[in-house]
């Protein structure tokens, strides 16, 4: 979701060639699976790469491991892969220091929610089963713990007589909760350490406020790349094994005791899991970047990624494809520099919001001007209204973005265009901005894999509150909120050949 005119696109991706890189062209006689023997290949040559201790901040008042502990626990949060993962390569480097055991949990609490369902968690859990088939490998010992992290997690440390706690970092309010949760019941000579493991540049090193736009915050991240995209060392095999090993995990039984809404379903096109990843991630450096600097507003072409699932879930890092695509794309031109922009400019742009503003996802969270102009346009006709349930069920007299719908609802995925038109018809369609921004939210993070995310909570709050945008042409019930309608979605590509593809069908 973008301003009224993109700046200095290419600076994010300028900055991402480290000096006296090499750009690697593409080798067309290259087989299928090439990037995962390239990956290792990689990390085994960087393993000597030092950890910035700037990615890392202490929440706890004592920074120094229990001595006579037995062993160093990482609390998997929000990024769930064993490589390519700064908590966790911390938190090894931090035990082979003190030559003990490495631990690695994950605390598996369901809501009551509408929001709980078989699409996220099968593909959480599936993900999480790959994760710890490689610790075993690797001889870290990979727990799951059944609860809420401050319910569970400190006792298992005092069980464990574990000497330190490090853990991933998300800006949404309930991982913040976790973690202060945590912070109050650990014993206090206990280190709890986070590590922003999700953003290339650390979310409080980029910028320590709330940044207004992509053009306030580009400059910051730009400035900080050379520091921070680097290249991401191998965690090993651990040599110091635990008296004590993990209880293998019954991943099937798991999932089937979940009380989630099980006619949401696992969409076919995403494979779970960090291999998962990797295979999407080749297939678009070698079949779809050539395409995104020009067709990536098509949603009839294959241009885009489709590598959000596994950046949400963590179980892909967006260091990693940052670096692989600006390696591996040099024949790719002007699209690198467009991809790295949408994927850590904008990216790491709505970790800053929703980090700097506790009220992300209301409309109490707009810039003052946009909530201005929305309460002084709230009272306007609307020319149609719809419930939830209507909208949920895509039955509105619009067929692209009843289309729309159907995708998110079916495969869990909607094309980045069109959830712009898809969220500011919600505003146009509903009784009150407050009432859209809900419903936006609602399905968006029912049916979409990567729901639940900064990414979606910032889209909504772009295209129904103005966020990060600026003001425009004041009309009805939009005021002075940036407009989309039907005919300039037109104008962009075709319209009824992506109608014909989802219309005929129902939900």
């Amino acid at each position: 979701m973008s301003e009224k005119k993109r700046k200095s696109t290419s600076s994010a991706a300028a900055a991402v060639k480290e000096p006296g890189a090499k750009q690697q062209k593409l080798d067309p006689t290259k087989e299928k699976g090439w990037l995962k023997d390239s990956l290792k290949q990689q990390r085994t040559k960087n393993k000597q790469i030092q950890f910035n201790r700037k990615r890392l901040r202490y929440t706890s008042n004592t920074e120094r491991i229990k001595q006579g502990s037995e062993g160093v626990l990482y609390w998997m949060s929000r990024d769930h892969r064993v490589q390519d993962n700064w908590a966790l390569i911390h938190a090894q480097q931090l035990a082979l220091k003190e030559k003990l055991p490495l631990h690695v949990c994950f605390c598996l609490f369901v809501p009551k929610s509408l929001l709980s369902t078989l699409r996220h968690y099968s593909f959480m859990l599936k993900g999480l089963k790959e994760v710890e088939k490689e610790c075993k490998v690797l001889d870290i010992q990979f727990h799951l713990l059944h609860g809420s992290a401050g319910d569970v997690l400190p006792g298992f440390v005092s069980d464990r007589e574990l000497g330190a706690v490090v853990t991933d970092f998300s800006p949404l309010r309930e991982p913040l909760q976790w973690l202060e949760d945590v912070k109050k019941t650990l014993p206090k000579d206990i280190p709890l350490i986070q590590v922003d493991a999700h953003n290339v540049v650390p979310c409080w090193v980029a910028s320590p406020k709330l940044e207004y736009a992509a053009r306030t915050i580009r400059g910051k991240i730009t400035k900080l790349l050379p520091d921070f995209l680097t290249d991401l060392p191998l965690v090993e095999k651990h040599p110091y094994t635990a008296a004590r090993t993990a209880k293998k995990v019954d991943w099937e039984k798991t999932l089937a005791s979940l009380q989630v809404d099980r006619t949401i379903e696992e969409p076919e096109w995403a494979k779970p899991g960090t291999k998962g990843g990797v295979a999407m991630l080749e297939s678009f450096i070698d079949e779809r970047l050539k395409l995104f600097a020009t067709q990536r507003n098509d949603p009839n072409a294959a241009a885009l990624s489709q590598l959000s699932p596994w950046i949400r879930f963590g179980q892909l890092s967006a260091q990693r494809v940052a670096l692989q695509v600006q390696q591996c794309g040099s024949s790719s031109g002007p699209a690198v520099a467009s991809f790295i922009e949408e994927l850590v400019v904008r990216r790491e742009l709505t970790d800053n919001f929703c980090f700097y503003n506790e009220k992300y996802d209301r409309v109490e969270g707009a810039y003052a001007w946009a909530q201005k102009t929305l309460k002084d346009h709230a009272e306007d006709k609307r020319e149609y209204l719809y419930t939830r349930e209507q909208l949920e069920k895509a039955k509105t007299h619009d067929k692209l973005w009843n289309a729309s719908q159907y995708q998110m609802v079916t495969e869990g995925k909607m094309h980045g265009f069109l959830r712009m038109y898809w969220a500011k018809k919600i505003l146009e369609w509903t009784s009150s901005p407050e009432e859209a921004l809900s419903i936006a939210l609602y399905l968006n993070d029912r049916y979409s894999l990567d729901g639940q995310d900064p990414n979606g909570f910032v889209g909504c709050m772009w295209s129904i509150c103005g966020t990060h945008d600026q003001g425009w042409k004041e009309r009805e019930v939009f005021g002075k909120i940036r407009f989309m309608n039907y005919k300039g979605c037109q104008r962009k590509f075709d319209v009824a050949k992506f109608e014909r593809k989802y219309c005929s069908k129902n939900l």
